[in-house]
């Protein structure tokens, strides 16, 4: 049979689009034609394929082959086409049964030798062809992660010959069984009682953490400001099976997924020259960002006045919507971002502003130009704020006793796991990502405490996302005490750290 049909998988955000690869033999002089729009990377398969097959003692045809990669309008990239297009040729060709070709969907880039070289996207493409009752075959580097699909089947390969015998009935491939970690909340690898001091900011972290606000800390150097920021990870509650399968799904498709890191909340600490489209993801062929990458965990903005303003303006939407639109003339891609922004910046250029060392010599422009950096769209997009001030020599002596009174993060994960918990029964979410709807719906708020908000409102000029982000802290707050309602002590601490709006001088 001069045609053959083999199923593989393209990527387009986390979606992957089925991919049939059609190869045809026919007379004429010997050519390799390549159809179906595909990329410099896909167009290379023809060598790759041609002296992987060599090499593993496969014949290669002596006749024009043409392979069409449909659908024709879709943009094909990567060499993941590799195997089911090497395949094809040889069920065209009668090396091996086409018959058995159609259970299956295959991936994989092939070394010059018919090795299997790993390939991004693996647990996106498994899960789609799981849905469509197909076992997937991938290289072995790429297989572990897939299993993260319980129901599917997938199968690793070492070679070409390693499916060619499965296919063949020869030596068969044994399925990866599914991936079962160890559910259980993972050990703690930055303590919080490692912060000396700092009460009122760990009191901020925990609400952060209970509820999925965004954060910011203001401080002079040394403060502690990156050190709280990095144990919010550690603080926050056990990730549910589809969060921990929709944020290894965006790094798989980065292909910085490693099965050991499975339920761990991701901490993405990216650089202040960062651009826009590091930030948020894009390309040609779209890839997932930074707050794609923090999907499901902690994106941290440290020194944020030096990032440029205009990439911080591109956090405004997701924060609001929790996902990313890229468009480009050839595809849209669509990547979530359910990300927790916590952010760090210094009063001043000097950054010493407010000190008792009294060193600072920043005049009043200067710290208002240099505040004014952020917008204030931006700073009204952020839940809580918080100073974090400077720590008594006496509190960072060494062999100094911790303070009885602070709690590790064991400790605190339980309180922030207990009021989580309360929210999710109440309304399936936390409380940063209840609408404004939902906010009439699931929050019982007395009348105190009501007036207290119009009052604080009236007085500050607050916008109507400013008293919704209130409402969702003080909820968070009443959570966190186990209270049923919001009343005027809740709403008086949510108030307490809603105190962004003189950073943007």
């Amino acid at each position: 049979m001069n045609v053959a049909v083999v199923h593989s998988r393209a990527l387009a955000g986390l979606d992957a689009p089925p991919v049939t690869v059609e190869v045809h033999l026919s007379n004429g002089l010997p050519a390799f034609n390549l159809v179906g729009l595909p990329d410099a990377e896909v167009r290379e398969a023809r060598d790759r394929v041609r002296a992987a097959l060599q090499n593993s003692q496969y014949d290669f045809p002596v006749r024009k082959v043409t392979v069409n990669l449909a659908p024709a309008d879709f943009p094909k990239e990567s060499g993941r086409f590799d195997l089911p297009i090497a395949l094809g040729i040889l069920a065209a060709t009668g090396q091996i049964p086409q018959a058995s070709l159609a259970q299956y969907e295959f991936a994989g880039e092939l070394a010059l030798t018919g090795a299997l070289r790993k390939i991004r996207g693996a647990l996106a493409m498994v899960l789609s062809a799981w849905r469509e009752g197909r076992a997937f075959i991938l290289p072995e580097a790429s297989a572990q992660e897939a299993t993260l699909v319980q129901q599917a089947t997938v199968y690793p390969a070492k070679s070409l010959l390693d499916v060619c015998g499965h296919l063949m009935g020869k030596i068969l491939l044994s399925p990866l069984s599914a991936h079962h970690e160890i559910t259980e909340i993972a050990s703690v690898t930055r303590d919080l009682k490692e912060v000396r001091g700092q009460h009122q900011a760990k009191r901020a972290l925990e609400i952060a953490a209970a509820g999925q606000h965004s954060l910011l800390f203001l401080g002079s150097p040394g403060t502690g400001k990156s050190m709280l920021a990095q144990r919010l990870p550690d603080i926050m509650p056990p990730m549910t099976e589809d969060e921990a399968l929709s944020a290894a799904a965006v790094a798989s498709l980065a292909g910085k997924f490693d099965v050991r890191s499975w339920r761990q909340r991701n901490f993405r600490n990216p650089h202040h020259t960062a651009s826009a489209v590091a930030l948020v993801g894009g390309g040609s062929d779209p890839r997932p960002g930074e707050i794609s990458l923090a999907h499901h965990g902690v994106l941290f903005l440290d020194e944020l006045p030096e990032w440029d303003r205009s990439v911080l303006e591109v956090l405004r939407e997701p924060l609001e919507s929790g996902e990313i639109h890229i468009s480009r003339a050839a595809r849209q891609s669509v990547f979530p971002a359910q990300f927790q922004l916590i952010a760090a910046m210094n009063p001043c250029p000097c950054g010493w502003y407010g000190h008792n060392s009294g060193r600072c010599r920043c005049t009043s422009e200067q710290v208002a130009r240099y505040r004014a950096r952020i917008s204030g769209p931006l700073l009204d997009r952020i839940d809580l704020s918080v100073e974090v001030l400077p720590i008594p020599s006496d509190a960072i002596k060494l062999n100094v006793p911790d303070d009885p009174e602070a709690d590790n993060s064991v400790t605190v994960r339980q309180r922030v796991t207990r009021a989580y918990q309360k929210q999710m029964k109440r309304q399936n979410c936390g409380n940063a990502r209840l609408s404004p709807a939902q906010l009439e719906q699931f929050i019982a708020i007395d009348r105190d405490a009501e007036n207290l908000l119009a009052h604080a409102m009236e007085k500050h000029y607050l916008s109507a996302r400013s008293y919704h982000r209130l409402l969702r802290v003080a909820r968070t707050i009443a959570d966190l005490n186990d209270a049923e309602t919001v009343t005027r002590t809740h709403a008086a601490e949510a108030l307490n750290y809603r105190r962004v709006d003189r950073y943007a001088q």
